[in-house]
Protein backbone atom coordinates (compact mmCIF):
# COMPACT_ATOMS: atom_id res chain seq x y z
CA UNK A 1 0.00 0.00 0.00
CA UNK A 2 2.69 2.47 -1.05
CA UNK A 3 2.22 6.06 -2.15
CA UNK A 4 3.41 7.07 -5.60
CA UNK A 5 4.83 10.47 -6.53
CA UNK A 6 2.69 13.06 -8.26
CA UNK A 7 3.51 12.74 -11.98
CA UNK A 8 6.19 15.13 -13.16
CA UNK A 9 4.74 18.30 -14.57
CA UNK A 10 1.18 17.66 -13.35
CA UNK A 11 1.07 20.53 -10.85
CA UNK A 12 2.83 22.88 -13.26
CA UNK A 13 0.23 22.17 -15.95
CA UNK A 14 -2.36 24.06 -13.89
CA UNK A 15 -2.53 27.85 -13.86
CA UNK A 16 -1.84 29.21 -10.38
CA UNK A 17 -1.96 32.61 -8.75
CA UNK A 18 -0.25 33.01 -5.40
CA UNK A 19 1.72 30.63 -3.23
CA UNK A 20 2.63 29.78 0.36
CA UNK A 21 3.89 33.28 1.19
CA UNK A 22 1.43 36.12 1.48
CA UNK A 23 -2.26 36.29 0.66
CA UNK A 24 -4.31 37.30 -2.35
CA UNK A 25 -6.88 40.06 -2.30
CA UNK A 26 -10.44 39.07 -3.19
CA UNK A 27 -10.10 41.18 -6.32
CA UNK A 28 -6.96 39.33 -7.44
CA UNK A 29 -8.57 35.92 -6.90
CA UNK A 30 -11.83 36.99 -8.55
CA UNK A 31 -10.11 38.39 -11.64
CA UNK A 32 -7.84 35.36 -12.01
CA UNK A 33 -10.77 32.94 -11.94
CA UNK A 34 -12.70 34.93 -14.52
CA UNK A 35 -9.63 35.15 -16.75
CA UNK A 36 -9.13 31.38 -16.63
CA UNK A 37 -12.79 30.55 -17.22
CA UNK A 38 -13.13 32.98 -20.12
CA UNK A 39 -10.10 31.44 -21.82
CA UNK A 40 -11.58 27.93 -21.66
CA UNK A 41 -14.15 26.68 -24.24
CA UNK A 42 -17.27 26.49 -22.08
CA UNK A 43 -19.53 28.10 -24.69
CA UNK A 44 -22.75 26.23 -25.40
CA UNK A 45 -21.95 23.48 -22.89
CA UNK A 46 -23.74 22.47 -19.70
CA UNK A 47 -21.73 22.81 -16.49
CA UNK A 48 -22.18 21.14 -13.09
CA UNK A 49 -20.30 23.06 -10.39
CA UNK A 50 -19.45 20.92 -7.35
CA UNK A 51 -18.95 22.80 -4.08
CA UNK A 52 -18.28 21.69 -0.50
CA UNK A 53 -20.80 21.83 2.31
CA UNK A 54 -20.51 24.06 5.37
CA UNK A 55 -17.89 21.80 7.02
CA UNK A 56 -15.21 23.35 4.79
CA UNK A 57 -13.95 26.90 5.19
CA UNK A 58 -13.28 29.10 2.18
CA UNK A 59 -14.65 32.38 0.75
CA UNK A 60 -17.21 30.47 -1.29
CA UNK A 61 -19.49 33.47 -2.05
CA UNK A 62 -16.57 35.27 -3.68
CA UNK A 63 -15.56 32.16 -5.60
CA UNK A 64 -19.10 31.50 -6.77
CA UNK A 65 -19.59 35.09 -7.91
CA UNK A 66 -16.46 34.78 -10.03
CA UNK A 67 -17.49 31.41 -11.43
CA UNK A 68 -20.97 32.70 -12.26
CA UNK A 69 -19.59 35.81 -13.89
CA UNK A 70 -17.20 33.72 -15.95
CA UNK A 71 -19.89 31.25 -17.13
CA UNK A 72 -23.31 32.95 -17.14
CA UNK A 73 -24.50 33.76 -20.64
CA UNK A 74 -21.99 31.36 -22.19
CA UNK A 75 -23.12 27.95 -20.93
CA UNK A 76 -26.36 26.20 -21.85
CA UNK A 77 -27.06 25.11 -18.28
CA UNK A 78 -25.49 25.88 -14.90
CA UNK A 79 -26.10 23.62 -11.89
CA UNK A 80 -24.46 23.83 -8.47
CA UNK A 81 -24.25 20.49 -6.65
CA UNK A 82 -23.31 20.40 -2.96
CA UNK A 83 -20.89 17.52 -2.34
CA UNK A 84 -22.35 16.27 0.93
CA UNK A 85 -20.72 12.85 0.95
CA UNK A 86 -22.99 11.35 3.59
CA UNK A 87 -23.43 14.56 5.61
CA UNK A 88 -26.86 16.04 6.30
CA UNK A 89 -28.67 17.99 3.59
CA UNK A 90 -28.44 21.77 3.75
CA UNK A 91 -31.68 23.74 3.95
CA UNK A 92 -32.35 26.95 2.02
CA UNK A 93 -31.06 29.38 4.71
CA UNK A 94 -27.86 27.34 5.08
CA UNK A 95 -27.33 27.16 1.32
CA UNK A 96 -27.96 30.89 0.98
CA UNK A 97 -25.46 31.72 3.71
CA UNK A 98 -22.80 29.42 2.28
CA UNK A 99 -23.15 30.57 -1.33
CA UNK A 100 -23.82 34.24 -0.62
CA UNK A 101 -27.39 34.99 -1.67
CA UNK A 102 -30.60 36.00 0.10
CA UNK A 103 -32.77 33.01 1.09
CA UNK A 104 -35.41 32.35 -1.53
CA UNK A 105 -33.79 34.78 -3.98
CA UNK A 106 -31.13 32.70 -5.70
CA UNK A 107 -31.93 34.18 -9.11
CA UNK A 108 -31.19 37.71 -7.92
CA UNK A 109 -27.53 36.84 -7.27
CA UNK A 110 -27.02 33.85 -9.56
CA UNK A 111 -29.50 34.10 -12.45
CA UNK A 112 -29.87 30.98 -14.57
CA UNK A 113 -28.49 28.74 -11.82
CA UNK A 114 -29.97 25.74 -10.00
CA UNK A 115 -28.62 24.59 -6.61
CA UNK A 116 -28.98 20.96 -5.53
CA UNK A 117 -28.06 18.91 -2.48
CA UNK A 118 -26.43 15.58 -3.22
CA UNK A 119 -29.34 13.37 -2.15
CA UNK A 120 -27.22 10.37 -1.25
CA UNK A 121 -30.11 8.70 0.59
CA UNK A 122 -32.14 8.29 -2.65
CA UNK A 123 -31.21 5.40 -4.99
CA UNK A 124 -32.55 7.34 -7.98
CA UNK A 125 -29.84 9.96 -7.40
CA UNK A 126 -27.17 7.81 -9.01
CA UNK A 127 -25.84 6.79 -12.39
CA UNK A 128 -23.86 3.54 -12.67
CA UNK A 129 -20.47 4.20 -14.29
CA UNK A 130 -19.13 0.64 -14.08
CA UNK A 131 -16.67 -0.97 -11.70
CA UNK A 132 -13.14 -0.78 -10.41
CA UNK A 133 -12.06 -4.45 -10.75
CA UNK A 134 -11.09 -6.61 -7.80
CA UNK A 135 -7.55 -7.01 -9.09
CA UNK A 136 -7.03 -3.26 -8.86
CA UNK A 137 -8.45 -3.15 -5.31
CA UNK A 138 -6.11 -5.96 -4.35
CA UNK A 139 -3.17 -4.06 -5.82
CA UNK A 140 -4.04 -0.81 -4.02
CA UNK A 141 -4.64 -2.53 -0.68
CA UNK A 142 -1.53 -4.70 -0.74
CA UNK A 143 -3.72 -7.81 -0.86
CA UNK A 144 -5.87 -6.91 2.14
CA UNK A 145 -9.01 -6.30 0.06
CA UNK A 146 -10.21 -7.93 -3.16
CA UNK A 147 -13.62 -7.29 -4.69
CA UNK A 148 -15.20 -5.45 -7.57
CA UNK A 149 -16.31 -1.96 -6.56
CA UNK A 150 -19.41 -0.54 -8.19
CA UNK A 151 -18.94 3.09 -9.15
CA UNK A 152 -22.15 5.06 -8.59
CA UNK A 153 -22.11 8.83 -9.07
CA UNK A 154 -24.72 11.55 -8.81
CA UNK A 155 -26.37 11.59 -12.23
CA UNK A 156 -26.27 15.40 -12.34
CA UNK A 157 -22.51 15.16 -12.98
CA UNK A 158 -23.02 12.69 -15.83
CA UNK A 159 -25.85 14.71 -17.38
CA UNK A 160 -23.64 17.79 -17.85
CA UNK A 161 -20.86 18.25 -20.37
CA UNK A 162 -18.38 19.63 -17.84
CA UNK A 163 -17.91 19.14 -14.11
CA UNK A 164 -16.20 22.07 -12.39
CA UNK A 165 -15.01 21.45 -8.83
CA UNK A 166 -14.72 24.59 -6.68
CA UNK A 167 -13.32 24.58 -3.16
CA UNK A 168 -10.34 24.29 -0.80
CA UNK A 169 -7.69 21.63 -0.29
CA UNK A 170 -6.75 20.57 3.24
CA UNK A 171 -4.83 17.80 4.99
CA UNK A 172 -7.21 14.84 5.11
CA UNK A 173 -7.34 11.68 7.20
CA UNK A 174 -8.49 9.34 4.40
CA UNK A 175 -6.91 10.60 1.19
CA UNK A 176 -3.86 12.59 2.35
CA UNK A 177 -4.71 16.02 0.92
CA UNK A 178 -8.37 16.65 0.14
CA UNK A 179 -9.91 18.19 -2.97
CA UNK A 180 -9.80 17.47 -6.67
CA UNK A 181 -11.48 14.21 -7.62
CA UNK A 182 -12.44 13.66 -4.00
CA UNK A 183 -15.44 15.92 -4.69
CA UNK A 184 -16.75 13.10 -6.89
CA UNK A 185 -15.74 10.22 -4.62
CA UNK A 186 -16.96 10.35 -1.89
CA UNK A 187 -18.47 13.82 -2.39
CA UNK A 188 -21.33 12.79 -4.68
CA UNK A 189 -20.79 9.03 -4.83
CA UNK A 190 -22.67 5.87 -3.93
CA UNK A 191 -22.13 3.91 -0.74
CA UNK A 192 -19.86 1.13 -2.01
CA UNK A 193 -16.97 3.23 -3.24
CA UNK A 194 -17.30 5.44 -0.14
CA UNK A 195 -17.01 2.39 2.10
CA UNK A 196 -14.10 0.84 0.21
CA UNK A 197 -12.11 4.06 -0.08
CA UNK A 198 -12.55 4.91 3.60
CA UNK A 199 -11.70 1.42 4.81
CA UNK A 200 -8.65 1.38 2.56
CA UNK A 201 -7.55 4.59 4.27
CA UNK A 202 -8.25 3.09 7.69
CA UNK A 203 -6.09 0.06 6.92
CA UNK A 204 -3.22 2.43 6.19
CA UNK A 205 -4.24 4.48 9.29
CA UNK A 206 -5.07 8.15 9.55
CA UNK A 207 -1.79 9.06 11.26
CA UNK A 208 0.15 7.54 8.35
CA UNK A 209 -1.86 9.00 5.48
CA UNK A 210 -2.94 12.46 6.67
CA UNK A 211 -1.16 15.32 4.93
CA UNK A 212 0.52 13.09 2.33
CA UNK A 213 1.02 15.05 -0.89
CA UNK A 214 1.73 12.08 -3.15
CA UNK A 215 -0.80 9.80 -4.82
CA UNK A 216 -1.97 7.69 -1.90
CA UNK A 217 -3.73 4.38 -2.56
CA UNK A 218 -7.02 6.06 -1.69
CA UNK A 219 -6.44 8.89 -4.14
CA UNK A 220 -5.44 6.34 -6.77
CA UNK A 221 -8.80 4.61 -6.24
CA UNK A 222 -10.64 7.93 -6.44
CA UNK A 223 -8.80 8.80 -9.65
CA UNK A 224 -9.73 5.40 -11.11
CA UNK A 225 -13.40 6.05 -10.37
CA UNK A 226 -13.17 9.56 -11.81
CA UNK A 227 -11.69 8.21 -15.04
CA UNK A 228 -15.09 6.60 -15.68
CA UNK A 229 -16.87 9.99 -15.74
CA UNK A 230 -17.67 10.68 -19.40
CA UNK A 231 -17.44 14.48 -19.39
CA UNK A 232 -14.61 16.97 -18.93
CA UNK A 233 -13.42 17.47 -15.34
CA UNK A 234 -12.00 20.84 -14.29
CA UNK A 235 -11.31 22.50 -10.96
CA UNK A 236 -10.77 25.81 -9.21
CA UNK A 237 -8.84 24.78 -6.10
CA UNK A 238 -7.91 27.24 -3.36
CA UNK A 239 -5.71 27.24 -0.28
CA UNK A 240 -7.11 29.36 2.52
CA UNK A 241 -5.09 31.85 4.55
CA UNK A 242 -5.55 32.80 8.17
CA UNK A 243 -8.25 35.43 8.52
CA UNK A 244 -10.39 34.19 5.65
CA UNK A 245 -8.34 35.10 2.60
CA UNK A 246 -6.51 32.88 0.14
CA UNK A 247 -2.88 31.92 -0.32
CA UNK A 248 -3.48 30.65 -3.82
CA UNK A 249 -5.95 29.77 -6.56
CA UNK A 250 -5.25 27.01 -9.11
CA UNK A 251 -7.19 26.18 -12.28
CA UNK A 252 -6.88 23.18 -14.56
CA UNK A 253 -8.01 19.60 -14.76
CA UNK A 254 -9.19 18.20 -11.43
CA UNK A 255 -5.92 16.32 -11.02
CA UNK A 256 -3.63 19.17 -12.08
CA UNK A 257 -5.42 21.85 -10.03
CA UNK A 258 -5.37 19.54 -7.01
CA UNK A 259 -1.64 18.83 -7.39
CA UNK A 260 -0.89 22.55 -7.71
CA UNK A 261 -2.94 23.47 -4.64
CA UNK A 262 -1.60 20.52 -2.63
CA UNK A 263 1.94 21.90 -3.00
CA UNK A 264 0.83 25.13 -1.35
CA UNK A 265 -1.29 23.40 1.29
CA UNK A 266 1.64 21.27 2.43
CA UNK A 267 3.58 24.45 3.16
CA UNK A 268 0.76 26.41 4.83
CA UNK A 269 -1.45 23.91 6.66
CA UNK A 270 1.09 21.82 8.55
CA UNK A 271 2.55 23.05 11.84
CA UNK A 272 5.60 21.28 13.22
CA UNK A 273 6.42 20.69 16.89
CA UNK A 274 9.81 19.75 18.29
CA UNK A 275 8.47 17.27 20.85
CA UNK A 276 5.23 15.39 21.56
CA UNK A 277 2.70 16.86 23.98
CA UNK A 278 1.02 15.10 26.87
CA UNK A 279 -2.35 16.73 26.39
CA UNK A 280 -4.22 18.66 23.73
CA UNK A 281 -7.26 20.84 24.25
CA UNK A 282 -8.75 20.79 20.76
CA UNK A 283 -11.32 23.59 20.47
CA UNK A 284 -13.78 22.40 17.83
CA UNK A 285 -15.48 25.19 15.84
CA UNK A 286 -19.27 25.31 15.50
CA UNK A 287 -19.22 24.41 11.81
CA UNK A 288 -18.66 20.84 13.04
CA UNK A 289 -22.00 20.10 14.67
CA UNK A 290 -21.58 16.41 15.54
CA UNK A 291 -18.70 14.10 16.41
CA UNK A 292 -18.81 12.59 12.92
CA UNK A 293 -17.27 15.83 11.62
CA UNK A 294 -15.92 17.29 14.87
CA UNK A 295 -13.55 14.33 15.11
CA UNK A 296 -11.29 16.29 12.77
CA UNK A 297 -10.13 18.00 15.95
CA UNK A 298 -8.47 14.69 16.83
CA UNK A 299 -7.29 13.60 13.37
CA UNK A 300 -5.17 16.71 12.91
CA UNK A 301 -3.57 16.39 16.38
CA UNK A 302 -2.95 12.65 16.77
CA UNK A 303 0.56 12.78 15.25
CA UNK A 304 1.89 15.04 18.06
CA UNK A 305 0.29 13.35 21.08
CA UNK A 306 2.67 11.53 23.39
CA UNK A 307 2.28 7.85 24.26
CA UNK A 308 -0.60 7.55 26.76
CA UNK A 309 -1.40 11.21 26.15
CA UNK A 310 -4.85 12.72 25.81
CA UNK A 311 -6.84 14.75 23.29
CA UNK A 312 -9.84 16.60 24.69
CA UNK A 313 -12.39 17.59 22.07
CA UNK A 314 -13.92 20.73 23.54
CA UNK A 315 -17.20 21.37 21.73
CA UNK A 316 -19.98 22.46 24.09
CA UNK A 317 -22.23 23.04 21.06
CA UNK A 318 -22.19 19.35 20.01
CA UNK A 319 -25.09 17.25 21.26
CA UNK A 320 -24.92 14.09 19.14
CA UNK A 321 -22.43 11.60 17.80
CA UNK A 322 -23.55 10.95 14.22
CA UNK A 323 -27.12 11.65 13.18
CA UNK A 324 -26.87 9.82 9.86
CA UNK A 325 -24.73 6.91 11.06
CA UNK A 326 -26.35 5.20 14.08
CA UNK A 327 -24.14 2.12 13.65
CA UNK A 328 -21.32 4.00 15.37
CA UNK A 329 -23.33 3.90 18.60
CA UNK A 330 -23.51 0.11 18.29
CA UNK A 331 -19.84 -0.57 17.60
CA UNK A 332 -18.17 2.30 19.47
CA UNK A 333 -14.67 3.65 18.82
CA UNK A 334 -11.74 1.26 18.47
CA UNK A 335 -8.36 0.91 16.83
CA UNK A 336 -7.98 -0.69 13.40
CA UNK A 337 -6.85 -4.10 14.63
CA UNK A 338 -9.91 -4.45 16.87
CA UNK A 339 -11.97 -4.77 13.68
CA UNK A 340 -9.42 -6.51 11.45
CA UNK A 341 -8.91 -9.32 13.96
CA UNK A 342 -12.68 -9.76 14.41
CA UNK A 343 -13.63 -9.31 10.76
CA UNK A 344 -16.41 -11.91 10.68
CA UNK A 345 -18.12 -10.00 13.48
CA UNK A 346 -17.86 -6.56 11.86
CA UNK A 347 -17.66 -7.14 8.09
CA UNK A 348 -21.34 -6.25 7.55
CA UNK A 349 -21.08 -2.85 9.25
CA UNK A 350 -20.70 0.01 6.75
CA UNK A 351 -16.96 0.20 6.21
CA UNK A 352 -17.12 3.99 6.27
CA UNK A 353 -18.44 3.74 9.83
CA UNK A 354 -15.64 1.34 10.77
CA UNK A 355 -13.12 3.75 9.27
CA UNK A 356 -14.51 6.71 11.20
CA UNK A 357 -14.29 4.65 14.39
CA UNK A 358 -10.61 3.87 13.86
CA UNK A 359 -9.77 7.42 12.81
CA UNK A 360 -11.09 8.91 16.05
CA UNK A 361 -9.71 6.20 18.34
CA UNK A 362 -6.29 6.33 16.77
CA UNK A 363 -3.41 3.88 16.95
CA UNK A 364 -3.55 0.79 19.09
CA UNK A 365 -3.36 -2.98 19.23
CA UNK A 366 -5.83 -5.79 19.85
CA UNK A 367 -5.07 -9.26 21.20
CA UNK A 368 -7.67 -11.64 19.79
CA UNK A 369 -6.78 -14.33 22.34
CA UNK A 370 -7.36 -12.17 25.41
CA UNK A 371 -9.81 -9.66 23.96
CA UNK A 372 -7.59 -6.85 25.26
CA UNK A 373 -7.38 -3.59 23.30
CA UNK A 374 -4.45 -1.29 24.04
CA UNK A 375 -4.80 2.28 22.78
CA UNK A 376 -1.94 4.72 22.32
CA UNK A 377 -3.83 7.83 23.45
CA UNK A 378 -6.98 8.76 25.33
CA UNK A 379 -9.82 10.60 23.60
CA UNK A 380 -12.12 12.64 25.81
CA UNK A 381 -15.31 14.43 24.75
CA UNK A 382 -16.15 17.72 26.46
CA UNK A 383 -19.49 18.15 24.71
CA UNK A 384 -23.19 17.99 25.58
CA UNK A 385 -23.21 14.28 24.84
CA UNK A 386 -23.99 12.57 28.19
CA UNK A 387 -21.31 10.70 30.12
CA UNK A 388 -23.09 7.36 29.75
CA UNK A 389 -23.14 7.70 25.95
CA UNK A 390 -19.44 8.64 25.82
CA UNK A 391 -18.47 5.70 27.98
CA UNK A 392 -20.67 3.29 26.02
CA UNK A 393 -18.78 4.13 22.82
CA UNK A 394 -15.34 3.79 24.42
CA UNK A 395 -14.58 7.51 24.78
CA UNK A 396 -13.85 9.58 27.87
CA UNK A 397 -16.15 12.26 29.27
CA UNK A 398 -15.42 15.70 30.70
CA UNK A 399 -18.04 18.24 31.72
CA UNK A 400 -17.60 21.10 29.23
CA UNK A 401 -18.69 23.62 31.87
CA UNK A 402 -15.67 22.64 33.97
CA UNK A 403 -13.20 23.78 31.35
CA UNK A 404 -11.35 27.05 31.78
CA UNK A 405 -9.35 27.57 28.61
CA UNK A 406 -6.95 29.95 30.39
CA UNK A 407 -6.02 27.21 32.85
CA UNK A 408 -5.18 24.85 30.01
CA UNK A 409 -3.14 27.54 28.27
CA UNK A 410 -1.12 28.03 31.45
CA UNK A 411 -0.28 24.33 31.68
CA UNK A 412 3.14 23.65 30.06
CA UNK A 413 2.08 20.06 29.27
CA UNK A 414 -0.98 21.13 27.29
CA UNK A 415 -1.29 22.37 23.73
CA UNK A 416 -4.41 24.47 23.18
CA UNK A 417 -5.58 24.55 19.57
CA UNK A 418 -8.33 27.03 18.64
CA UNK A 419 -10.43 26.37 15.53
CA UNK A 420 -9.14 22.83 15.39
CA UNK A 421 -9.77 20.64 12.37
CA UNK A 422 -7.95 22.21 9.42
CA UNK A 423 -4.29 22.71 10.42
CA UNK A 424 -2.35 19.46 10.71
CA UNK A 425 0.21 19.15 13.53
CA UNK A 426 3.25 16.96 13.04
CA UNK A 427 6.51 16.27 14.85
CA UNK A 428 9.56 17.63 13.12
CA UNK A 429 11.71 14.80 11.78
CA UNK A 430 14.81 14.13 13.81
Amino acid sequence: MANTPVPDGLAASAARLGGPDGALTDSEAHDFIIEQLRAHPFDGKSVCVLVPDATRVCPLPMLMRAVHEGLHGRVSKLTVLVALGTHSAMDEPALAKMLGYDPGRLADTYPGTEVLNHEWWKPETFADLGTVPAARIEELSGGRMSEDVQVLLNKAVVEHDIALVVGPVLPHEVVGISGGNKYFFPGVAGQKIIDVSHWLGALITSAEIIGTTGITPVRALINDGSALIPGEKLAVKVVTAEGGGLHSVSFGTTEAAWASAAEVCAATHVEYLEAPVKRVLSIVPEMYDEIWTGAKGFYKLEPVVAEDGEVILYAPHITEVARNHPQILEIGYHCRDYFVKQWERFKDVHWGVLAHSTHLRGAGTYDADTGEETLRARVTLATRIPREVCESINLGYLDPDSIDIADFEADPDTLVVPNAGEILFRLREG
